[in-house]
């Protein structure tokens, strides 16, 4: 595939994500969803900036090549939108349903990144990475947001409730 497709493909997830992101973030509770945004999208960056100095993942078309090794179209948009979702549908649910949502919304994520890798050139993995440190990495950093994200929301709760 030429990176014509690639560039179609990637403004066509960014005017999607855009589009739906601000009728995401205007519903109740607004301040947990702007965070988990914002705390994904953060880490996000230094996670990506670890693997891209290490070379173990390289991205050939990306926005702002220029300006970023890191691929700032996933890292500080899409991720952070799917996390966002992920922490509105598990609010309430207890830790098993926790993890078996995440590996719902987790595991398309990975297959299209592997379809990604495997047909296109907007990623490349390189010696040792494969695609199950994909498959893992995306897991356990959403389990690890959502903990974040549900620590701080009963923080939150104390906090009121002593005020």
């Amino acid at each position: 595939m030429n990176n014509k497709f690639e560039k179609h493909f990637l403004r066509a997830l960014f005017i999607l994500t855009l589009s739906g992101l601000p009728f995401l973030l205007r519903k109740p509770p607004v301040k947990d969803s702007i965070l988990t945004f914002l705390l994904n999208g953060y880490t996000n960056g230094i996670v990506d900036r670890f693997v891209i100095t290490h070379k173990l993942i390289k991205y050939p078309v990306r926005y702002f090549r220029k300006e970023f090794k890191i691929h700032v179209l996933f890292d500080f948009l899409l991720y952070p939108t799917v996390s966002v979702i992920i922490n509105k549908l598990t609010k309430n649910d207890k830790p098993l349903v926790i993890l078996y949502k995440i590996i719902l919304f987790i595991f398309p994520m990975f297959l299209i990144e592997l379809w990604a890798e495997k047909k296109t050139n907007l990623i490349r993995w390189r010696r040792p990475w494969k695609w199950y440190h994909t498959l893992l990495s995306l897991t356990v950093k959403s389990v690890l947001n959502r903990l974040m994200i549900g620590a701080i929301r009963v923080l939150d709760e104390k906090v009121e409730k002593s005020s």
